[in-house]
């Protein structure tokens, strides 16, 4: 996800949170030194809080994937094609964190017939991510560090009906609820 929503909510969080502590203060000198009532302090607060919800809201239930950083996309595995050559299939990595940081992987399927594509996972990337046809509507991805037992992020989608988002907001976002029937998660 880009930097700009998730940045502007955690100012606007740490800001927030600053203000509320003034607030707490000046609440507690009006109840014992009997100062007029901090209305203004009061007021910012509480539409500091309404914004965030709003942030919350909107990063909860109106995920899209437009969102994803693309600026700096490296190119994975593909395209391959589906055995009748009617779909697509490739892999996009997205480093971010910087050095301490790790590699979102996604994968998006071309439909060459009608010239749309749609994003069918999104997870963390673990180790070399591998696209298999299975037929033609179903795509395994292999998305798994063999040193690491809770890594896999592995699975079998039919692209018609199915998406994988790791984290599950794709799964509860309304604008994506009519792309897919089926949408899967990581559980641990």
């Amino acid at each position: 996800m880009n930097l700009g929503i998730r940045t502007i909510a955690l100012l606007l969080f740490l800001i927030t949170a600053i203000l509320l502590f003034i607030l707490v203060i000046q609440c507690i000198r009006y109840f014992f030194r009997k100062i007029t009532f901090p209305k203004k302090l009061a007021l910012t607060t509480s539409t500091g809080f309404l914004v965030l919800l709003a942030i919350f809201v909107y990063i909860q239930y109106f995920f899209t994937f437009a969102l994803i950083g693309t600026e700096h996309m490296e190119i994975g595995a593909g395209p391959i094609l589906s055995p009748s050559e009617n779909y697509a299939a490739q892999v996009y990595y997205e480093p971010y964190g910087g050095v301490l940081g790790g590699v979102n992987v996604w994968v998006e399927v071309t439909d060459i017939e009608k010239q749309t594509t749609k994003i069918v996972y999104y997870a963390d990337a673990k180790n070399k991510v591998t696209l298999q046809w299975i037929d033609e509507t179903t795509l395994s991805i292999n998305n798994e560090d063999q040193t690491y037992t809770d890594s896999n992020r592995s699975i079998q989608l039919n692209i018609e009906r199915e998406i994988y988002h790791e984290n599950g907001l794709a799964c509860q976002s309304l604008l994506l609820r009519n792309s897919f029937e089926t949408c899967y998660q990581y559980k641990d």
